[in-house]
């Protein structure tokens, strides 16, 4: 089995060659095709996140031991099964959930995989998609993505399911209500096709690249404001003719927050995305009084990926920016993703 891992934090991913598993009990494997190469594993492989105030949260409390193959956008063919993993389809070709969690916890057992609190994350905790072949720990991960486009099928179990979960944590958006997509990188393109998909069209789409804005302007944002601006917030307030419903950050840094905060109405909410890293001063009294709603949302269920991969399929989300790349090319590409350098998403084929 080839695979490219993390083997020293902040470094190039290394090529390795190992033994291809064998499933047991009620794993399964598959033959990969594609992988997404998302911006989390930028931070992911230089071994932490940024907590701001100069506080980190490393890896290795996450538990993550290196080596480590990233890489949790899998798609690819059944191959093999365990003896307990029941009517597998070998031969077919699955989207892979990554987000697994002990099995056990009361949140795994109600399908809240991604809110378990000892996780095994596909591409974390356990071996990702940075591989030609790759073990599931059971076949209710896999999902049938037939009919998509598998390249841009593989991005919907983060940049998809993430997107999905945020802008579902808005509704209900008042028809005539704004809201702020921050960010127009490929969570944000996501982000923009959903939020259409779910019938709103006030949407304004945020970002320092105007690039990527003229993309987030073809996928349907209705207004576009360059957040470099030093009055991209009355910019905004001018373009909605006033403070706006919502927001979703999906680069999570001091300044995207504090901007989406400052555009804000009273009874406005900013959904939390991005894991870029910071921190914000938060008054408790204007946070009460201005009746504001502050939400992290992190990844989404198994079920809230199946409704993403119906969307897709009935045509209702539009497709993004996908460019392919080969599997040996996957730490240029975090190379680029870290520069701001790609539009749209990159996914690296096997």
């Amino acid at each position: 089995m080839l695979s490219y891992e993390v083997v020293q934090w902040g470094k190039p991913l290394e090529k390795a060659e190992r033994e291809t598993p064998k499933p047991k009990g009620s794993e399964v494997l598959l033959k990969l095709k594609f992988c997404g190469v998302c911006h989390s594993d930028v931070h992911i492989r230089d071994g932490y996140f940024d907590l701001g105030g100069g506080k980190r949260l490393p890896m290795s409390e996450r538990g993550m031991n290196l080596p480590v193959t990233l890489g949790h956008e899998p798609y690819g063919t059944v191959v093999a099964a365990g003896p307990e993993a029941g009517d597998v389809s070998i031969g077919e070709d699955r989207l892979v959930y990554p987000w697994t969690g002990c099995g056990a916890c009361a949140r795994c057992r109600e399908g809240l995989d991604n809110f378990c609190m000892s996780p095994r994350c596909i591409g974390l905790q356990r071996p990702g998609g940075y591989a030609d072949h790759l073990l599931v720990p059971h076949p209710r991960y896999l999902i049938d993505a037939s009919g998509i486009d598998p390249a841009w099928a593989a991005t919907l179990s983060c940049s998809g399911l993430a997107a999905y979960s945020a802008v579902s944590k808005l509704n209900p958006i008042p028809g005539e209500e704004w809201v702020a997509v921050i960010g127009a990188g490929g969570l944000g393109l996501s982000a923009i096709s959903l939020l259409r998909a779910m019938g709103h069209k006030f949407i304004l789409a945020a970002d320092i690249d105007n690039t990527k804005l003229n993309a987030a302007k073809k996928a349907g944002a209705a207004a576009i404001v360059n957040s470099r601006d030093a009055d991209a917030a009355e910019k905004i307030k001018k373009i909605s003719r006033g403070p706006i419903y919502g927001a979703v950050d999906l680069v999570g840094t001091t300044d995207t927050a504090r901007l989406a905060l400052d555009a804000l109405r009273k009874g406005g909410r900013l959904i939390l995305v991005g894991l870029y890293g910071g921190e914000i001063p938060l008054s408790l009294v204007t946070t009460i009084q201005r009746a504001l709603t502050i939400q992290g949302s992190h990844l989404g269920s198994v079920e809230e990926l199946k409704q993403v991969v119906a969307l897709a399929r009935e045509g209702k989300l539009q497709p993004i920016p996908i460019q392919k790349r080969s599997l040996s090319e996957v730490s240029r590409t975090l190379d680029k993703l870290k520069a701001g350098a790609v539009v749209g998403r990159v996914v690296v084929e096997m």
